[in-house]
């Protein structure tokens, strides 16, 4: 894996990619080593750079990145329900079960929402829960609270 750093308002961000697709980003708090992994940039995550600088300053609502998170097939279904999730709103677990015609899987969802690998560009951080409360996320409850207010999200 190809990664590269990348300084945000919400703190340094480790951006990883296969050369083809992102695969991940790390928040500061969250970062692994693994072997094989290698700091050299690439195309895809230039663009993720970019991409995440323009949604910082406002400028972007939405990213065009080629994406490959590895999860499981519910995971993956979990994961594309996130990216149907407008800027600036939000929805609960209990929302993204039932766009997943499963009305009991609301934990399910919210495992699958704790293991989202490609964080504010697949938005976990629009999902609360049922009673409006800001619910656990990689980046700390803090950052997450920060990416609502950049989006403009009634909390």
């Amino acid at each position: 894996m190809n990664y590269q750093y990348m300084r945000s308002p919400i703190g340094r961000l480790r951006l990883l990619s296969d050369g083809q697709c992102l695969t991940a980003i790390e928040f500061e708090n969250r970062q692994l080593d693994r072997p094989g992994d290698t700091e050299r940039g690439d195309p895809v995550l230039r663009l993720c750079a970019q991409q995440l600088d323009e949604y910082f300053a406002g400028k972007r609502r939405s990213f065009d990145i080629p994406l490959a998170a590895g999860g499981t097939a519910f995971q993956q279904r979990v994961w594309q329900a996130l990216s149907d999730i407008p800027y600036g709103e939000l929805r609960s677990y209990r929302d993204i079960a039932h766009a997943l015609d499963n009305d009991k899987a609301v934990r399910a969802v919210g495992a699958a929402n704790g293991r989202n690998p490609i964080p504010v560009i697949v938005p976990c951080h629009r999902v609360i829960g049922s009673d409006g409360s800001l619910t656990g996320f990689a980046g700390g409850i803090a950052v997450k609270r920060a990416l609502l207010e950049l989006e403009g999200a009634e909390l």
